[in-house]
């Protein structure tokens, strides 16, 4: 059997299993836990009660993380070569057409987001066997096919982030780094569940949020008290 880690044994002395925790006191017992030599990322990660076998109810939508999400975002943009300079400009970090379709059709993907002009999707459509499953494809909901190429990639650069519920009704989203603090990155996980809640079906009945649970990459899950968040 193998020997409980010092990490670990800390981790059972600071938190109670059996407590869902407020939001706030989630973060401060977070931020205080021993962590790895890395910054670690911060997570949260919902159950949502929603019956997709009724009728679509998708669960999908964009967040302005407030402070951001501390990774350095790169951004694709597929758009005519008159607007290159402007995407460029805006903090894009690969710009093109048909030419940069075909690397990544090749199997380049060395990118985070993808945004596209409407008039570029009739190309880019044919990436939609790569980009799909990765859920990089542009979309007009999530404000990744638009004419505004500078505000789009402003706001993803700001930490804009898109979120999207599984075939089991989950959603896993980044809200920042342990480095952020436990008062940024609360206010980060109130904007999250602000849009989640927003972006909740017409059809869907009674709690909307089963389940919530805060963990950063190394350390262990905390459990949300969900009475108290809608």
């Amino acid at each position: 059997m193998k020997k409980p880690t010092k990490r670990f044994k800390e981790y059972q002395k600071a938190i109670d299993k059996l407590k869902n925790y407020s939001l706030k006191e989630a973060m401060s017992t977070l931020h205080g836990l021993p962590h790895a030599k890395f910054d670690e990322t911060v997570e949260m990660a919902f159950k949502l009660d929603v019956d997709t076998s009724k009728g679509p109810q998708s669960v999908r939508g964009t967040a302005a993380l407030p402070h951001g999400t501390g990774k350095k975002t790169r951004v694709v943009v597929f758009c005519k070569p008159d607007q290159e300079p402007q995407a460029k400009e805006a903090g894009a970090d690969f710009v093109g057409d048909k030419e940069l379709i075909d690397k990544i059709a090749s199997g380049w993907l060395e990118f985070d987001v993808v945004i596209s002009t409407p008039d570029m999707m009739k190309d880019v459509s044919r990436l939609g066997k790569t980009l799909g499953p990765r859920g990089l494809m542009p979309s007009p909901k999530s404000g990744t096919v638009t004419t505004e190429i500078s505000k789009a990639i402003q706001e993803v650069k700001a930490g804009k982030i898109e979120f999207k519920m599984d075939k089991q009704s989950n959603i896993f989203a980044p809200i920042g780094k342990i480095s952020f603090g436990a008062e940024k990155l609360f206010e980060n996980s109130k904007e999250l569940l602000k849009c989640i809640i927003k972006a909740k079906p017409t059809t869907a009945k009674g709690v909307f949020i089963k389940a919530i649970t805060i963990s950063s990459t190394q350390g262990p899950g905390l459990k949300i008290d969900t009475t108290k968040i809608e």
